[in-house]
C-alpha cells in the first residue's frame, strides 16, 4: 500500500511542477503564512506609502511624490529621508505635516503654491538631521520662521519676499548655499552675519540699493545683479579672502560710488561690472582672470588700471576683457597693452 502512495505520487510530481503548483506546499503553509503576517506587521511599524507616491524597494528611505497634483502633504513614513513634493499644488505646510517625518535630510517642495501665513510656525523645529530644503517658486513673504540649524542649502527663490531680518537665520552655522534671487526683498540688515559657513549667496534680482551689512568672511562666489545698488562701501572685499567670484550687473553704479582699489584685491577671480554707469576702468588686481564691463559708458582705456608697472616681470593674468557696447574703440587700446595683457586671449572691444 506504501508503495502505491509512493508511484501514485512520483507520477503526480512533474505534472504539478509543469503547472506551477508545489504538491508539498501544504508542508511549509503555515511557515510562509507566518512571514507574511510578519511582513504586514512590518510594514505597520514602518508606515506604509501613500498611494499617491512611490517608495521604490531599491531607496526605501525616498519618497517620490513629486507631479501628482497633490494639495496636500501626503502621510509621510518615519523611515523616510528624502522627500520630493515639487511641481504640485500644495499650498500649505501645518505643523502636524512632518510630525512624523523627523528623519528627513532633503525636503523638496518648490514649485507649488505655498504662502508663508500657511506655513506652520513649528513645522520645521524637529528636523534636526535636515539639510536641503528647496522652496523656490512658490508664493512665500517672507522667510518661514524656526528653520532647521543643520541646513546646508536653502533655496527660496523666486519668491515674494521683501524682507530678511537677523532671526530668519540665527544660529544656522551650518548653511554654505543660500539662494534668495528674484524675490523683492529692499533690505537685508545684518542678517548675514549669523551664517559662519556660507560660501554662495545669490542675492540677483531684488530690490536691493545697497550692499548687505557683514558679509559672512567665508563667502566664495556672490552674486548681486539686476537689483539698483548705486555704490560699495569702503574696504567692502576687505574681510573676504576666500572671494572669487563677483557679479554685479545691471546696477547703478557710477565712478564715485566705488572707493579705489575697492577691487584690487588678491584672490578675485572673475568680476562683472556690466551693464552699470561706469565712465573709467576701475583698478583691479594684477591676478584678476575675468573683467565684463560691456554695456557701460566707458571713454578711455587706461592701462594703469591693469598694470601699475609695465615690463617684462610685471603683467596681468586677465584672460577675459570686455568693453563692447561702451564709447571707446580698438583704437583707444595703446600699444603697451600687447606686454600689460600679454595673457589675455579674449579683448571685446
Amino acid at each position: 500500500m506504501h508503495l502505491e502512495t509512493v508511484i501514485l505520487l512520483s507520477a503526480l510530481l512533474p505534472l504539478c511542477l509543469s503547472h506551477g503548483w508545489d504538491p508539498l506546499s501544504w508542508l511549509f503553509q503555515r511557515n510562509s503564512q507566518s512571514q507574511y503576517v510578519g511582513s504586514l506587521r512590518a510594514d505597520i511599524v514602518e508606515g506604509a506609502c501613500p498611494e499617491e507616491c512611490d517608495c521604490p524597494p531599491t531607496f526605501p528611505t525616498a519618497m517620490y511624490c513629486d507631479e501628482r497634483g497633490l494639495t496636500a502633504i501626503p502621510s509621510i513614513p518615519s523611515r523616510i529621508k528624502y522627500l520630493y513634493l515639487q511641481n504640485n499644488a500644495i499650498s500649505a505646510v501645518p505643523d502636524s505635516a512632518l510630525v512624523n517625518a523627523t528623519n528627513l535630510v532633503w525636503l523638496f517642495l518648490h514649485h507649488n503654491q505655498l504662502t508663508s501665513d500657511a506655513i506652520g510656525k513649528e513645522v520645521f523645529l524637529k528636523l534636526e538631521g535636515l539639510e536641503r530644503l528647496f522652496l523656490h517658486h512658490n508664493n512665500l513673504t517672507s522667510i518661514p520662521p524656526n528653520l532647521p540649524r543643520s541646513l546646508r542649502d536653502l533655496r527660496i527663490d523666486h519668491n515674494r519676499i521683501e524682507k530678511v531680518i537677523p532671526a530668519d537665520f540665527e544660529g544656522m552655522d551650518n548653511l554654505t548655499i543660500l539662494h534668495l534671487h528674484d524675490n523683492a526683498v529692499t533690505d537685508m540688515g545684518t542678517s548675514l552675519k549669523a551664517l559662519k559657513s556660507l560660501t554662495l549667496l545669490d542675492i540677483s534680482n531684488n530690490k536691493l540699493i545697497k550692499v548687505p551689512d557683514a558679509l559672512p568672511e567665508h563667502l566664495h562666489q556672490f552674486y548681486l545683479e539686476f537689483n539698483s545698488i548705486e555704490s560699495l562701501p569702503e574696504g567692502f572685499l576687505g574681510g573676504l579672502a576666500q572671494l572669487q567670484y563677483i557679479r554685479m550687473s545691471h546696477n547703478q553704479l557710477k565712478d564715485k560710488g566705488i572707493p579705489s582699489n575697492t577691487f584690487n584685491v588678491t584672490g578675485l577671480v572673475e568680476l562683472d561690472l556690466s551693464y552699470n554707469k561706469l565712465e573709467r576702468i576701475p583698478t583691479v588686481s594684477t591676478t584678476l582672470q575675468h573683467l565684463y564691463l560691456q554695456a557701460n559708458q566707458i571713454k578711455e582705456f587706461s592701462l594703469g588700471s591693469f598694470c601699475s608697472i609695465v615690463d617684462v616681470t610685471n603683467f596681468s593674468r586677465l584672460q577675459t576683457l570686455r568693453l563692447d557696447g561702451n564709447e571707446i574703440s580698438q583704437e583707444d587700446i595703446p600699444s603697451e597693452s600687447a606686454l600689460c595683457l600679454r595673457q589675455a586671449f579674449s579683448i571685446q572691444i
